[in-house]
């Protein structure tokens, strides 16, 4: 197969994440390109610099079409919990049909760090943890102690309510005192 070449290529890598409904990842996407996956990186990178709606996620790349765009509010949710808890958190958002888009937490060296999520369904939360337990990796959280921010969309307010209700049960809610 012939390596495909700069702007082709990103063309060809737009279409491929326009097309696709679950994430793509970044090896996937230079298999098909036939380059490294630095270079999809650097690609990813430019067509983002040039407005295209592409997030990235522990799946891979999402490109999020206009309707997914305007069809949901969103909230950032304060919470707190072990590492141990990390996944019933997830799923306790997933279940009352909400979007987990990122977790924040506040590093008192480098100040405000953000990280992608992009968790929808159980299926998500399962893949999304077994990506953390395989690489070993620590959660965000771990840098404060438990304590950190989810930015949470959902198809209304009414959902988002109910999650923090369903958090504030599970005690994974942080509530102002």
């Amino acid at each position: 197969m012939k390596k495909m070449l700069g702007e082709e290529r990103r063309l060809q890598i737009l279409a491929q994440l326009k097309k696709s409904n679950t994430p793509i990842t970044g090896t996937d996407l230079a298999k098909f390109a036939n380059v490294s996956r630095q270079v999809i990186v650097n690609d990813i990178t430019l067509l983002k610099a040039r407005n295209e709606p592409i997030i990235a996620t522990s799946q891979g790349y999402i490109y999020m079409h206009q309707n997914q765009l305007y069809q949901t509010v969103e909230r950032t949710i304060p919470c707190f919990h072990t590492p141990e808890d990390a996944k019933d958190e997830l799923m306790v958002i997933v279940d009352c049909g909400g979007t987990v888009k990122n977790v924040i937490v506040e590093h008192p060296i480098y100040g405000e760090i953000t990280a992608s999520i992009m968790v929808s369904n159980r299926h998500d939360v399962e893949k999304f943890v077994q990506s953390v337990n395989d690489t070993q990796a620590n959660y965000l959280s771990a840098l404060t102690g438990g304590t950190h921010l989810h930015v949470i969309s959902a198809p209304s307010v009414e959902i988002l309510d109910l999650i923090e209700h369903n958090l504030q049960k599970k005690g994974y809610l942080v509530i102002d005192q």
